[in-house]
């Protein structure tokens, strides 16, 4: 069971979430932390796997539960009869620093919104803790230009209990 700290990163589609997130991770990483990125995909019936593959060949045969595994990285994806609560997916996640979110706006952890373009909130102010943005916006938490990302990262590991990777 994961113990890490959760944060969401939220924002409307186009903000530049991802591109964020990924700056994030890398600097998080060059920190000398371990980080787990979890995507909240809204649609259902996305594919992980390849046409053709043997992982996509046993899945359409009917395996419920298909893990690839290789010396240096493992994958599983399987089928579920309901959608997971992100607690239920971060449970799984073990042996890292911190737990970056993409989407899960609904969800009860931490969230920096991402605003650009035009000003508008999708998240809950009540669980807002930073605004990364491209505007001057008036609000009552942390604001970051979208480029901060050594910002945004210290203020991830000034509010949260990261601690040191063993």
């Amino acid at each position: 069971m994961s113990t890490a700290p959760v944060v969401a990163f939220i924002g409307r589609s186009g903000a530049g979430k991802t591109t964020l997130l990924e700056k994030v991770v890398r600097e998080l990483t060059a920190r000398g932390r371990h980080v787990a990125t979890v995507k909240h995909h809204s649609h259902r019936g996305f594919e992980i796997d390849r046409e053709g593959k043997d992982s996509w060949r046993m899945a359409r045969a009917g395996s419920r539960h298909v893990v690839v595994a290789a010396p240096d990285k493992v994958a599983a994806y399987r089928t579920l009869e309901r959608e997971l609560g992100l607690a239920e997916i971060v449970a799984g996640i073990d042996d890292v620093d911190i737990v970056l979110v993409e989407g899960y706006r609904d969800s009860d952890v931490p969230h920096v919104e991402v605003v650009r373009g035009t000003p508008g909130f999708v998240g809950s102010p009540e669980r807002r803790v930073a605004v990364v943005t491209d505007l001057a916006l008036d609000v009552d938490v942390p604001v970051f230009d979208l480029d901060d990302v050594a910002g945004v990262v210290g203020f991830l590991e000034a509010m949260l209990p990261l601690q040191p990777h063993a």
